[in-house]
């Protein structure tokens, strides 16, 4: 039976055993029976610079008992104010200006509002169209849901949205662009579709009629609901090209992949296209405080204030003082330990060793990544990629496997046709060592290996 530490609680997961946790070091999370797990992907890809750092604690203790709350209409307080400074310095937009919020759907939203007042503070208020991708990810509530990609999510409460209309992806494992036959493409050698995958955005732009579009939002390095799919080298300044040319405004959503995660401070830097929103969470607190952050040019934000006068839109913990204080300790430790840097050289190698421990392990099709932000896709057969079916749970169990020994990764679903398709998540802390790498990548290989040999 499910254990329920509180009978006064329910789960996400209904059916999952809830171990007590009683606290967390480093890459380590312990439990009230004194067990102990490596956190390998971070949570849900958000613990970026480890668990229990006294450091962020006190800072936030210290701006509570100073103020906590103050309306993010009425005041703003001087740590918010030196955070925003210090921000600036990494965030790659032209003097950037912050709006801050509580989690990522809530930036999205604010991003999707900006971008619509934007236009329309340009004098084309027939733009209200936002287009996103299959496979993404944007956020749980009606308005992200709309935008995001993953069919499982957004099946149940499609009839409750105004969709927005959606274009392939650059998932070169499973490229819907390349004639059957050809061989497995990866994004360093995505030949053969002819950049398509970019291509469909103005295919998809002329389709709703170019006065309409407002905006295109993507994930620059695909996240959860795909699993790090790395998009070949032209997608990007392809994509930035098409917007352009038509006045469509481009939203980078680094929700997962910002503060570090791919091996630089946002992942868009790798791309060759400078977004004209970003959209940060996550890793801006470490999972410390819940935290949200849009960021817009400063020549944008005047346009906006010069027509409407106010931004259009708002919540009750936006601006947050103990949030600010949370990200400024986060940014001081990512700043003195290195650790973007860290994750570039320890990603190198945590994609090396995840290849060459998975490449003879039938039930592994693909191994992708970019710095500490790393998915295993697992298929029946190699050469036909076909998938586990739905039922077999394959990326669970294997999850599931890896927890019975220590080690904590984050399953995805659905990935291959919506229903089908499995895979896992390998994004510990920065802080990761290479001796837990090994740890890591040998848990996951047993545990793959056992799952498939009880998977019929």
């Amino acid at each position: 039976m499910p254990r329920h530490p509180d009978g006064h609680v329910f789960y996400r997961a209904m059916e999952h055993a809830y171990p007590l946790i009683d606290h967390g070091q480093g890459v380590y999370l312990f439990d009230t029976d004194g067990r102990r797990y490596l956190d390998a992907s971070g949570g849900p890809l958000v613990v970026n610079i480890g668990h229990g750092v006294r450091a962020v604690a006190e800072a936030m203790a210290a701006q509570a008992a100073r103020a906590a709350y103050v309306h993010g209409s009425l005041f703003s307080t001087p740590v918010l104010e030196a955070y925003s400074r210090r921000l600036a310095a990494h965030v790659p937009l032209a003097e950037p200006r912050f709006y801050y919020l509580s989690g990522g759907a809530e930036a999205v939203e604010a991003a999707v509002k900006f971008a619509r007042q934007l236009q329309v503070a340009r004098g084309e208020p027939a733009r209200d169209v936002i287009i996103s991708r299959w496979g993404s990810y944007h956020g749980a509530t009606l308005g992200t849901l709309a935008l995001s990609g993953k069919a499982s999510m957004r099946a149940m409460f499609a009839p409750m949205f105004r969709d927005a209309p959606h274009v392939e992806p650059p998932y070169c494992y499973r490229c819907p662009f390349v004639p059957a036959g050809l061989p497995a493409l990866s994004a360093a050698g995505c030949r053969a579709c002819g950049q398509a995958c970019a291509r469909a955005l103005e295919t998809e732009i002329l389709r709703q009629g170019p006065e309409r579009v407002a905006a295109f939002i993507a994930e620059p390095v695909g996240g959860a609901t795909l699993g790090a799919i790395v998009p070949p080298g032209g997608y990007w300044p392809l994509v930035r090209e098409v917007c352009d040319r038509y006045g469509v405004l481009l939203i980078a959503d680094e929700v997962l992949t910002g503060f570090g995660r791919t091996g630089t401070w946002f992942a868009v830097e790798q791309f060759d296209a400078r977004p004209d929103l970003l959209v940060m969470g996550k890793g801006a607190t470490g999972g410390y405080f819940p935290l949200s952050i849009l960021a817009a040019r400063d020549a944008d934000v005047e346009t906006l204030r010069a027509a409407h006068g106010n931004f259009n839109h708002g919540g009750t913990f936006s601006h947050h003082a103990v949030g600010a204080a949370a990200a400024l300790a986060t940014l001081d430790i990512m700043e003195q330990d290195e650790l973007v840097a860290r994750a570039a050289a320890l990603g190198g190698l945590l994609g090396r060793r995840l290849h060459a421990a998975l490449e003879d392990v039938p039930a592994v099709g693909d191994v992708r990544g970019l710095g500490l932000l790393w998915a295993v896709e697992f298929v029946v057969d190699r050469q036909s990629k076909e998938p586990y079916p739905a039922a077999a749970r394959f990326a669970a169990r294997v999850c599931a496997r890896a927890m019975e020994r220590g080690v904590l990764f984050y399953p995805g679903h659905g990935g291959a046709d919506g229903v089908r398709g499995d895979h896992l998540m390998v994004a510990p802390p920065l802080i990761v060592t290479e001796a837990e790498i090994e740890t890591i990548v040998d848990a996951l290989r047993q545990a793959v290996l056992d799952t498939a040999q009880e998977t019929p």
